[in-house]
């Protein structure tokens, strides 16, 4: 009878427990044929295939995309819901919106950079200095449980004030656009591409962005009928690795990124310098209890804010079994 030493023992069970923990990894991408899985794949104003491409990792994808582009994660989630896509990224707090609405969806991934990237927008000449200021004003928080919709809770928070105090204009993004233009409404609440249109084509003032207030997730989500099917989960797992790819790339081709997204938004490059800051601080973010109770304390918000009623256990809704690299 052969017998280990202690030393031995340990480096064959170390070695064992690296083998199982890659096990997953390796069955979900070397036992699939991807030519037969097809990922449907909801995309915000086509700035994720955009970038994608403009980024050079959309060229060797082994299964096929089919795209879905959507103004706004409240028109992207009503995809999901109705099972017309298979996956799509959002904010949480709408992800979180959807969710409460009876969405079959779980997170699988989740990209963050502290909040930057949404905005309360004002006119430059706005007599609107401070976020004490807004009591009595209309302001568009774009969509009813979006990021921007969020933002707009938490500064009105932060100011004492609520809902009441303010009108609230809930507007597709193209109408608030156009009601930001013409004056209707007193502070617009945007994000991302149209943030930066507004900043360039129409000199909109920031008056406060999410930082501390947002949590700058940005979280990928699919629905359970895609994470039955062990071929699109292998692709899910593998187009998520694209996307943390792509958000390195941005952060070490800072002048590519800048050339990409303002020819994408059809603003100047100054004005996309601006932005480039959110960009760049996207990091990919582990689906751990930390995770779960900042989705949880999205929940208590929009509860706070009479958005949202009822109790929701989020640890349900998150998917932690995605292989990584």
């Amino acid at each position: 009878m052969t017998i280990l030493s202690r030393r031995a023992f340990n480096l064959l069970a170390g070695g064992l427990a690296v083998l199982l923990s890659i096990a997953p990894l390796s069955a979900a991408f070397a036992v699939q044929d991807f030519s037969k899985v097809t990922l449907r794949i909801g995309d915000q104003t086509g700035a994720t295939r955009a970038k994608l491409e403009a980024a050079g990792l959309l060229k060797d994808v082994p299964y096929k995309i089919e795209w879905s582009v959507y103004p706004a994660a409240v028109n992207l989630h009503e995809a999901l819901k109705a099972d017309a896509v298979d996956i799509g990224s959002a904010a949480d707090s709408p992800t979180v919106s959807a969710i409460a609405g009876g969405s079959k969806i779980k997170v699988v991934a989740n990209f963050s950079n502290g909040g930057l990237g949404t905005a309360l927008l004002v006119p430059a000449n706005s007599p609107i200095k401070t976020i004490a200021d807004l009591k009595g004003k209309t302001i568009s928080p774009t969509t009813r449980g979006s990021v921007a919709h969020y933002l707009t809770v938490g500064a009105l928070k932060k100011a004492g004030l609520t809902s009441n105090d303010v009108k609230l204009a809930f507007l597709a993004p193209t109408d608030a656009s156009a009601a930001f233009q013409a004056g209707s409404i007193d502070v617009w609440g945007t994000w991302s591409v149209y943030e930066a249109r507004a900043i360039g084509s129409l000199k909109a003032r920031v008056l406060i962005d999410g930082q501390g207030i947002n949590t700058g997730n940005t979280v990928l989500s699919a629905t359970d009928s895609a994470l039955a099917d062990p071929g699109k989960v292998a692709a899910i797992a593998d187009f998520a690795d694209r996307i943390e790819r792509g958000y390195k790339w941005s952060l070490d081709n800072k002048q590519a990124y800048i050339d990409f997204y303002a020819g994408f938004a059809k603003q100047d490059k100054s004005i996309i310098e601006g932005t480039y800051d959110a960009e760049a601080a996207y990091r990919r973010v582990p689906l751990d209890d930390k995770f779960v109770a900042s989705l949880q304390n999205v929940f208590a918000t929009w509860k706070e804010a009479g958005v949202l009623s009822g109790g929701l256990d989020l640890s349900k809704y998150v998917y932690r079994d995605l292989p990584t690299n």
